[in-house]
């Protein structure tokens, strides 16, 4: 959620933010509704001073004016209680609408209308080469016995799959790799919870513009399944200020993730790329306000140097205004080669959400002036199991139909090919 005060004292900076991104948001309601609370807030206030004189007056007043005040004294404090409801609707009004809005983009974030206007930073490696026609990951997934999309069907629908054999191991070497990597940086290993509440998931900023919709609701409990674990880790902290000596205080959570991929039907509909269920490895950063686009470009460092402990060919894109998610000021994606579909697909993503989550979270530090201030939040992908299996399968087939198992996974899975 961005800063109501600011919002107020510099509208123009919102609107050229928000025709940038495409937000269709009338500011004169918030500005209303602001203007409503003040006025409801000194009538409050004037109602509590009238009350606490009338009480005053009645303790002091001779026995026959006694009566007067009393009553006097129940009409203030029946006109105080609807005040206070109409200032506490005014409030729940204002706080609806505040959240309509995204986050800030940073600068150098191009004004764009889709994702055909992101920007390519940089291209790392060569689109794989072969002498034959690649195969895509579920024809040699299915050859080798290591993916299993029929069977999953039967029990649980379609987006689901049993993974077996050494695609398990491959993913244990994955979470190995990532863990002796990113641990000597300082990342904290985090096992969250897969269920959360409600209010915790909103504070995150996930069930606005849509973002309900791809979530598994447990009605029963007001709770929800996480699609990855910045939405578990983040809160981890809320109403909390954290020690300035702590940060940035990084987190690597793993997790399973849950999304209902509404509004993808027939997309990616053949494989393991867009499932219901899969593993992933979350990095979670909480950092100083003026730290925080230097955190940023950290977190994507540790992506490319995952990527490029795999050898396996990226470009990293810089998404333009229209295609940043709402919560985030800018987000870095990483997209891997995909022989064949002869193309990069998005398998990593990094965000830095400035103060967006941590404003409804409440999460402050003490800043080097004895000050609380809200910390700024981050998140980047470390794997998404079930991509870079795809990239891994469909960049190291061999014609044989064996797979070799990249250099930096070879001290988990204890073999060079799988066949």
């Amino acid at each position: 959620m961005i800063d109501i005060k600011f919002l107020l004292q510099n509208p123009e900076v919102i609107l050229k933010n928000n025709k940038r991104r495409g937000a269709m948001i009338d500011l004169s309601i918030v500005q209303s509704l602001s203007e409503d609370k003040n006025r409801a807030l000194q009538t409050v206030e004037e109602l509590r001073r009238k009350s606490k004189e009338s009480a005053e007056a009645t303790r002091t007043a001779d026995s026959k004016d006694r009566e007067t005040f009393i009553k006097e004294g129940r009409d203030l404090k029946e006109q105080t209680k609807e005040a206070e409801e109409h200032l506490t609707d005014l409030d729940s009004q204002l706080e609806t609408e505040i959240k309509k809005y995204p986050n800030l983009l940073r600068d150098d974030v191009k004004t764009g209308k889709n994702g055909d206007d992101n920007e390519v930073v940089r291209v790392v490696g060569k689109p794989t080469e072969f002498s034959f026609e690649p195969k895509d990951h579920v024809t040699i997934g299915e050859a080798l016995g290591i993916i299993d999309i029929e069977r999953a069907g039967k029990v649980s629908g379609s987006r689901f799959t049993y993974l077996k054999g050494d695609a398990v191991l491959l993913e244990f070497a994955l979470i190995n790799y990532v863990l002796k990597t990113l641990l000597p940086e300082g990342f904290i290993p985090v096992i969250p919870p897969h269920i959360i509440s409600t209010q915790a998931m909103s504070d995150m900023g996930y069930l606005e513009h849509g973002g309900e919709e791809e979530i598994y609701h447990l009605k029963n409990d007001d709770a929800v399944l996480i699609g990855t674990s910045e939405q578990a880790i983040g809160p981890m902290h809320m109403n909390e200020i954290l020690p300035l000596e702590k940060l940035p205080l990084r987190y690597l959570g793993f997790s399973s993730c849950y999304r209902r991929e509404a509004g993808s039907y027939g997309k990616d509909v053949r494989g393991i790329l867009r499932l219901h269920q899969f593993d992933k490895l979350e990095m979670f950063s909480f950092t100083e306000p003026e730290k925080s686009d230097a955190e940023h470009e950290f977190l994507l460092s540790m992506e490319e140097k995952l990527m490029q402990g795999l050898a396996l060919p990226y470009r990293v894109m810089r998404l333009c205004s229209s295609d940043t998610g709402r919560p985030s000021a800018r987000t870095y994606d990483i997209e891997t080669w995909i022989p064949s579909q002869k193309m990069y697909r998005e398998t990593h993503s990094t965000s830095n959400t400035t103060d967006y989550q941590t404003r409804r979270l409440k999460i402050r530090y003490k800043n080097s002036e004895g000050k609380n201030e809200l910390v700024h939040a981050l998140n980047g992908t470390a794997f998404a199991i079930g991509r870079i299996l795809i990239a891994i399968l469909e960049n190291y087939q061999q014609a044989d139909g064996s797979i070799v198992v990249p250099e930096a996974l070879r001290p988990w899975i204890n073999k060079e090919k799988i066949q």
